[in-house]
């Protein structure tokens, strides 16, 4: 019971646990700081082709603003 997230690429039609195309990195919110590892080049990638993060997701890409980084590189104005 110790919560640990993997931050993932799928497509929207697939289960919640089923597969994914990519992993972008994790999130441990038990450490102090919580830890947040992400390839931001492929965050950044998947952004600029249209991936729409979750509202949790979001959250953690404001942190690193990497949802103000995809916008000023064009990506899509829905995030």
């Amino acid at each position: 019971k110790h919560p640990s997230y993997r931050i993932v690429v799928a497509d929207v039609r697939a289960p919640r646990d089923g597969d994914f195309i990519e992993i972008l990195g994790h999130f441990n919110p038990r450490t102090e700081p919580e830890t947040l590892v992400l390839d931001e080049e492929r965050t950044l990638f998947w952004l600029k082709r249209g991936a729409q993060p979750t509202e949790t997701t979001a959250r953690l890409l404001t942190k690193l603003n990497l949802l103000e980084k995809a916008r000023e590189r064009g990506a899509s104005k829905a995030i």
